[in-house]
């Protein structure tokens, strides 16, 4: 491979969008086309890039034409596993929208293709990069043992959100989807493996498939007796009460994320963390010792984070990083949530 990257987005929504966008800002990278369903729906990602990148509806022809190095795909996941398999017996460094597949097989699947082929495989969890989020774990470090871990991201749908969300539930369920950053954070703060999954979920909302929960709740155990919660519920019957809960606690305080005021439908909502409530336990006669701490962040914006992102996704190709860390996240996170959906229907405990 030559120095500059080239690269093939699939997929020109709001996250792809974003990921091409900053391939733009990325030295030595270069957008060479655009695939999408119909020639429609790229056109405006298009014309943000300049006007003259060649656009596809089929992802074979895009191939053959543009010549890429790397593959970027954000698009629904039940295309994920053919898009990602395809590139990676092409020799292609892949990055693909979260969650990875439909099922823990298949996510397995093309890990270990593209470990047998020697590629990166770049899974977007777009917290992993996340400066505040990665203070936030920081945080929770000092906490102490067990952990009590609640986090939850209830979501209002109307306009444009509207046909995301449904569209998302025609596949999968919001504590799958939208689950796989919240346990993964969890992971991370445990450092702990986790051990076993209880879910409830209903549906309330009859325009998602009848197999499809729009509301649901997991809790997770660790083996070192951490716990955690979350809750995800997507709809227009949704509730802007308590819909925005990020906290951790522990036997030596809690620290809390406080958001920016907002709305549950605005995109950027899903990934604020500006301010950090750091509380100490530590009391004398029943007194606290410290005031809580203020922990502000000055962080960026959705299209600042995906540049980190996609920063650390061509970083990953040209130093060839070790992906093994990464991909354990990732598994872990789809275990957790696989098993919440399995524990969703089958009205059971699951252990991992």
């Amino acid at each position: 491979m030559s120095d500059e990257i080239k690269v093939l987005s699939v997929g020109a929504g709001f996250m792809g969008s974003l990921h091409a966008k900053a391939y733009a800002q990325i030295e030595g990278v270069r957008n060479v086309g655009i695939v999408t369903r119909s020639m429609a729906s790229s056109e405006s990602l298009a014309e943000e890039l300049g006007g003259d990148i060649p656009r596809f509806t089929d992802f074979e022809e895009a191939l053959e034409q543009t010549q890429p190095d790397a593959v970027a795909i954000s698009t629904y996941t039940d295309s994920h596993y053919h898009y990602v398999s395809t590139s990676l017996k092409r020799g292609l460094d892949v990055f693909v929208e979260k969650p990875l597949a439909e099922t823990i097989e298949e996510c397995q699947e093309l890990f270990d293709l593209a470990n047998e082929v020697n590629k990166k495989l770049y899974v977007g969890y777009i917290l992993m990069t996340h400066p505040s989020w990665n203070k936030f774990i920081d945080v929770s470090h000092e906490l102490g043992k067990p952990l009590a871990m609640r986090m939850n991201l209830n979501q209002q749908a109307k306009g444009d959100f509207y046909d995301t969300l449904h569209n998302i539930m025609q596949v999968q369920s919001p504590i799958v989807d939208c689950g796989v950053h919240y346990v993964d954070i969890m992971y991370q703060m445990a450092q702990s493996r986790p051990v076993r999954v209880h879910a409830i979920g209903c549906r309330n909302w009859d325009k998602v498939p009848e197999h499809i929960c729009n509301y649901g709740q997991l809790q997770v155990e660790f083996e070192d007796g951490s716990v955690g919660w979350y809750e995800a519920g997507w709809g227009p019957m949704m509730s802007e009460v308590a819909y925005f809960v990020k906290d951790v606690v522990g036997p030596d305080g809690a620290a809390s994320i406080c958001p920016a005021k907002g709305r549950s439908d605005d995109k950027d909502h899903h990934v604020e963390a500006n301010t950090i409530i750091r509380h100490f336990s530590e009391q004398v006669d029943k007194e606290f010792v410290k005031d809580d701490e203020v922990i502000n962040i000055d962080e960026p914006d959705h299209d600042g984070l995906a540049l980190l992102e996609q920063q650390e996704f061509i970083d990953c190709i040209r130093n060839d990083k070790d992906m093994s860390a990464h991909q354990d996240r990732v598994m872990t996170s789809l275990r957790i949530v696989f098993a919440a959906d399995e524990s969703q229907r089958t009205k059971r405990v699951v252990e991992l």
